[in-house]
């Protein structure tokens, strides 16, 4: 794989071959992941919901979960258009503008759509049908589809009681009770989606969570989010109580804004850990910065800082990971960062002894099942990994073979499948980095957050890319 990748996704070789980095000299690289999908999404949410033209910088366009939120906008009523890397999107006013007879919004596998979508549709003027593929089908969303009728709209399941396909039907001259008790849910996604009704719902919205709180820094980032735009925001210490509403009480809505999407903290990951993988090696990420972002998977570094890498920030806030001349096991909590656990596996991978990872409850229902995916692909390198750590349903530990892993050119080929699932072909890769003859199935994957990958992980193949 070595050098820039110029094909288009659908053109790599599948399986991808990833060349080892082991004897090559450290790379030195800055780098700039794409926009956060988590806040482009937001942003879009927020942006296609309120009246007239907002504008988006360095929003994630060209990755497939953006390009089904932006084609759902389309379909709802509202205007986008790409120039010069700014997105303009024209709103619609709290009413998404939709026929009689209603719409079908086709999601594919984009999660954060389909849950923010199925709860903003109790503001169209017409039924929305909210679909997927397959395993969007098996992905659960009783917890957000059954409070619905609380805020004014009727819930049916087309298929399967609890999953989509379902069909929201607005009621358009229901009382809303915008106070919601919500128990332990299977996403943050849900929490968020409602969050962001608040500012079109005169009375605003009030969310009591009881039980655990899921991922909460996602929440926290969409309460920060609806600050900086203008909507009234208030929140328990505990985050037990939120509430979000209307700036002015008498005209309910967002004004227009201009928004800078912060780089992908998640994608940062990737590189951050690379540079632990490799003694002396150096990643710095561009453009986020650690202290200030509202992204939870920024503090990443901190982890691979316990693995035993080195952790530096610029003046600008900008966070750089350097290699240590060896890993240690880490035990770890992931429940803030559910989506950096596969990297931080990765990495643990090559770190002697027993390594333990919490807080992993959501990844059961992602894209794929990631913790029997991890399963699966980390036993044909000889590494053990086991659930119920210590009656712990929600935590992995993971072994690796006694005397490490065979990293000699000679080793055995490898090939990991991928399950559709950009975060499994993203954090297998980094394995390839110091163990050769290690191939990616269905590399295209990656198009669903960061379309670019395979080229900006060639650039650790020169060094001194800065």
């Amino acid at each position: 794989m070595p050098g820039p990748l110029s094909n288009p996704l659908d053109d790599l070789p599948d399986p991808l071959p990833i060349s080892s980095l082991t004897g090559a000299a450290p790379f030195d690289l800055h780098i700039r992941p794409p926009g956060s999908k988590s806040l482009t999404n937001r942003a879009l949410l927020l942006a296609g919901l309120a009246a007239g033209t907002s504008t988006l910088q360095n929003a994630l366009t060209d990755a497939e979960d953006a390009r089904r939120m932006l084609g759902a906008l389309r379909m709802l009523g509202c205007q986008t258009s790409l120039a010069d890397g700014t997105l303009a999107v024209t709103g619609v006013d709290g009413h998404w503008c939709v026929p009689r007879e209603g719409v079908t919004l086709n999601l594919h596998n984009a999660g954060t759509a389909t849950r923010f979508l199925t709860a903003a549709s109790v503001l169209a003027t017409g039924p929305v049908t909210i679909d997927g593929n397959a395993r969007m089908r098996e992905r659960p969303i009783a917890d957000l589809a059954s409070v619905l009728p609380s805020l004014g709209a009727d819930v049916e399941y087309l298929t399967a009681h609890g999953y989509p396909p379902l069909k929201v039907s607005p009621l358009p001259h229901s009382n809303r009770h915008p106070t919601i008790d919500l128990h332990t849910t299977t996403s943050s996604q849900f929490i968020s989606a409602l969050l962001m009704l608040g500012p079109w719902l005169p009375r605003g919205i009030t969310l009591r969570l009881h039980g655990e709180i899921t991922s909460p820094p996602y929440i926290v980032m969409t309460l920060r989010l609806l600050d900086e735009l203008g909507a009234r925001v208030r929140a328990s210490e505990d985050l037990r109580v939120l509430r979000v509403g209307p700036a002015n009480t008498s005209e309910p809505g967002l004004e227009t804004f201009d928004y800078q999407v912060e780089p992908d903290a998640s994608g940062a990951t990737y590189f951050w850990a690379a540079a632990a993988l490799m003694p002396h090696a150096r990643c710095t990420i561009d453009g986020l910065n650690s202290e200030s972002s509202l992204q939870g998977d920024a503090g990443f570094p901190a982890f691979l800082r316990r693995v035993g890498a080195g952790v530096e920030h610029d003046a600008q806030g900008h966070t750089a990971v350097v290699g240590p001349a060896d890993l240690c096991p880490v035990a770890a909590d992931m429940t803030d960062m559910p989506d950096a656990a596969m990297t931080l596996a990765a990495v643990c991978v090559f770190a002697p002894g027993r390594s333990v990872l919490r807080g992993l409850r959501t990844l059961r229902v992602k894209e794929t099942d990631r913790i029997a995916a991890m399963q699966n692909e980390l036993r044909k390198l000889g590494v053990r990994v086991e659930c119920d750590v210590a009656e712990d349903p929600d935590a992995i530990s993971i072994t690796p073979p006694e005397g490490g892993l065979d990293c000699t050119p000679t080793a055995p080929r490898v090939e990991f499948d991928t399950y559709d699932d950009h975060r499994m072909a993203m954090s297998l890769a980094l394995i390839g980095l110091r163990r050769p003859n290690c191939f990616i199935r269905d590399p295209g994957c990656v198009r669903k957050t960061y379309p670019g990958f395979w080229n900006d992980l060639a650039r650790l193949y020169s060094t001194n890319s800065a």
